[in-house]
This record gives C-alpha cells, sequence and structure tokens, in this order.
C-alpha cells in the first residue's frame, strides 16, 4: 500500500466533505441528540459519514470504517486497515457557533496509526500526518515538540471534569493558563503542533481522539488514557495527551496526591 496515495485520497475526501458542510451551513439542516440532551448528531453529521462510507467501500473495498453516527457498530477489532472517523468533531460548536469544529480522520493498519488527517472546517487549517513522515499544518511541517517547565505550560481541560477532579485542580494552579475549546480532534491537533502542552479529558471515544494521535505519534508526544495505559482506540476512555516533558511533571504530580 502507497501510504502518500492513500494520504492525498483521504485528504481530497475530506476537503470535499467541508465542502458540503459549508455548503448546507447556509440552510435548515435536522438536528436530534443520542444518549442525552447534550449529545447532539444533525444531517450534516450523518450525510458526511455516508459519505466517507460510500468512497471507501467503491474504492477500497478491502478496508473498513469505524465512523461515530452508526459504522463503528460493526468495527470489534483493527485488523487490516480501518478508517476511524468522527464526520463532525465539535457538533454543540457547529451547531451553536457555526465555528470551531473539524473533520477528523485516523487511518490505522493492524491497530497501528498511519495516516492523521484533521481538517478545521472554517478556519482552514488542514493537519495532516504519515507514520515516520512528520506531520504538517498546510504543508508546513511540524517541529518536535520542545521541553518546557509546568509553570510556563497551557492546558486543556473540560471545565467539567475539572470541577469533579481534586487532582485536575492542583495541575489547574501550577499551569500558566487552562483553555477549553469543546472539540477534541482540535485539541489534540494543537498540542501536536505547540499551541497547547497538554490535553486532558474523561470521556472520549475512538473517533474522537484516532485522528489526533496519529499527529502526535510524529512529533514525539505522548498519548495514552488517564492512568498512562495504551489506548486501544476501540472503547470509550480517558485520555491524556501531551508534550513529553510536560506529561512527565503533570503525570509526577498527578501520582504524589
Amino acid at each position: 500500500m502507497d501510504k502518500n496515495m492513500l494520504k492525498d485520497t483521504a485528504v481530497s475526501y475530506v476537503k470535499e466533505a467541508a465542502d458540503y458542510i459549508r455548503e448546507q451551513m447556509k440552510y435548515t439542516y435536522g438536528i436530534d441528540t443520542k444518549e442525552d440532551k447534550d449529545d447532539l448528531v444533525t444531517d450534516v453529521d450523518r450525510n458526511v459519514e455516508k459519505f466517507f462510507k460510500d468512497k471507501i467501500s467503491k474504492n477500497f473495498s478491502e478496508h473498513r470504517l469505524m465512523g461515530e453516527e452508526g459504522s463503528f457498530e460493526n468495527i470489534k477489532d483493527l485488523d487490516g486497515v480501518v478508517w476511524i472517523l468522527d464526520p463532525i468533531d465539535g457538533t454543540i460548536n457547529f451547531v451553536h457557533m457555526g465555528t470551531n469544529f473539524a473533520i477528523s480522520v485516523g487511518i490505522f493498519e493492524d491497530g497501528v496509526p498511519l495516516i492523521g488527517v484533521i481538517y478545521d472546517v472554517m478556519n482552514r487549517e488542514l493537519f495532516v500526518s504519515v507514520k515516520g513522515e512528520g506531520a504538517y499544518l498546510n504543508d508546513q511541517r511540524l517541529p518536535l515538540l520542545k521541553e518546557r517547565p509546568l509553570d510556563e505550560a497551557l492546558v486543556s481541560f473540560n471545565t467539567g471534569w475539572v470541577l469533579k477532579d481534586k487532582d485536575l485542580q492542583s495541575v489547574v494552579e501550577q499551569v500558566r493558563g487552562t483553555r477549553s475549546y469543546g472539540v477534541a480532534a482540535i485539541e489534540i491537533a494543537y498540542v501536536a503542533a505547540g499551541r497547547l502542552d497538554a490535553y486532558i479529558s474523561k470521556k472520549l471515544a475512538p473517533w474522537d481522539i484516532a485522528g489526533g494521535c496519529a499527529l502526535l505519534n510524529e512529533v514525539g508526544g505522548v498519548a495514552t488514557n488517564y492512568r498512562g495505559e495504551k489506548l486501544t482506540f476501540l472503547d470509550v476512555d480517558t485520555l491524556f495527551a501531551a508534550n513529553p516533558s510536560i506529561y512527565k511533571q503533570i503525570e509526577k504530580e498527578l501520582k504524589s496526591r
């Protein structure tokens, strides 16, 4: 398999889907809820996932799709090539703000991240990585992450998790600043780009993190669950994604309590 050809194809699908999303934003679209009232899904999410499903079925019949809006149901392992898709990561932002949301694709081969594509649709920032060949933002290569002291770190949390977790509150007290964007794919991409130094969340699905973790691998970043364990990309789990120096300092802080 030609990794770069596959990457170029994935990017072309993502850009086509983004054009569709921007066009649909001019019109009224259906909005539903899933497990709870704050877990939104729109007709646009579903149609983007169908677009990817149709494209992959036609052009890569041996590949499988794990998508948020239903395609995940038949995926029980990551054998072979699996596309892990969030058609719109940050649906609440999409519905309420009309910006700050992304299409996220992670292509895995036998459980290993091969390609990552995250596209900030409205800001037109395209993050792309290929295993062993680095990560890029709009064709500019991202450098390896540099060491940074904790008191100069910018860390992203979901505010709701911080309110419930005294360990995270301790971290907040020590870092330079905190942010919350409400879209995991972009937040992990920002860690890979050095805009953030860490992103911690308590409940994320594989499609929320697959593309971002592929990016992070290519710049020397670290991504585990909250307990320091390897991510499976098959189940909902916690996430601790960070610059490696910040990861060590926060991990030490959390273990000391």
